[in-house]
């Protein structure tokens, strides 16, 4: 049982943690879209842009790649540990989990024919 518990408290702060890189994730990427739309007002008043503006902008776009790559490679680690929680769960109760699926099989199959 403590077992469970823990997978279960694992998954929660998970789940936490990626919430809070992708409330990160979306602030920065707000700040750079708002540094590039800075850069495009710029470049309308000013036909030939400044190398000051051109750097500010590949500055913006290379920490917006920077940060989806962190974000991409924090969801793939936390998907992997997800995964493994699952499976000690399944391995640890296995009728428990065949009950399981067979009940969120059915509540999707009422769904679905409702519609």
């Amino acid at each position: 049982m403590d077992q469970i518990q823990q997978n279960g408290k694992g998954v929660a702060d998970s789940q936490a943690a990626s919430a809070a890189a992708r409330d990160k994730l979306m602030d920065e990427l707000k700040h750079a879209i708002g540094e590039a739309e800075d850069w495009l007002k710029d470049a309308a008043k000013d036909p030939a842009p400044s190398s000051d503006n051109r750097a500010r902008f590949d500055d913006t776009l290379r920490t917006a790649r920077t940060d989806l790559r962190k974000l991409e490679d924090s969801l793939i680690a936390r998907s992997r540990s997800a995964a493994e929680s699952a499976n000690v769960y399944v391995r640890d109760n296995p009728w428990k989990s065949v009950g399981l699926g067979a009940a969120l099989g059915v509540i999707v199959g009422l769904l679905v024919a409702r519609k």
